[in-house]
């Protein structure tokens, strides 16, 4: 299968949602809530997206960055039907690379995907904190 890998800042916030409800990941996101996955998606500094021979997308890697010192990826997604093809891992790859090698890249696992990370050539941290959504 052809994949391609471009940085896209100007995704269509429906092909995103679309990418997010083919991965299972919509069962974390908000994707009933339009305007606020317009707001993700046009606020994120960078976006990473790959599409099969049709233009379809079939996996997306939407961050937040300062290009310099860290790089926040906050949503992995790859269409089930493509999942186990190395798409995941090419998208971290390629957004790392995008951010900066200077950059530390951090994400939070969704429980199913904690086996994944590490064989993708992620570390797991113990010294993480957060303040959890509300809403």
């Amino acid at each position: 299968m052809s994949v391609t890998y471009s940085i896209e800042p100007d995704l269509d916030p429906a092909e995103f949602t679309d990418v997010l409800v083919r991965s299972t990941l919509s069962e974390r996101r908000p994707v009933a809530e339009a305007e606020r996955i317009a707001t993700m998606v046009g606020n994120a500094d960078l976006i990473v997206c790959a599409r099969d021979a049709g233009g379809r997308l079939i996996g997306v890697a939407r961050s937040l960055t300062d290009f310099s010192y860290c790089c926040y990826l906050s949503d992995l997604a790859v269409d089930e039907a493509h999942q186990g093809s190395g798409i995941g891992r090419e998208l971290i790859q390629r957004t790392h690379t995008a951010a900066g090698s200077g950059t530390t890249l951090l994400l939070l696992s969704a429980p199913a995907g904690m086996e994944f990370y590490p064989k993708a050539g992620l570390e797991k941290f113990d010294t993480c904190f957060g303040i959890r959504r509300t809403q």
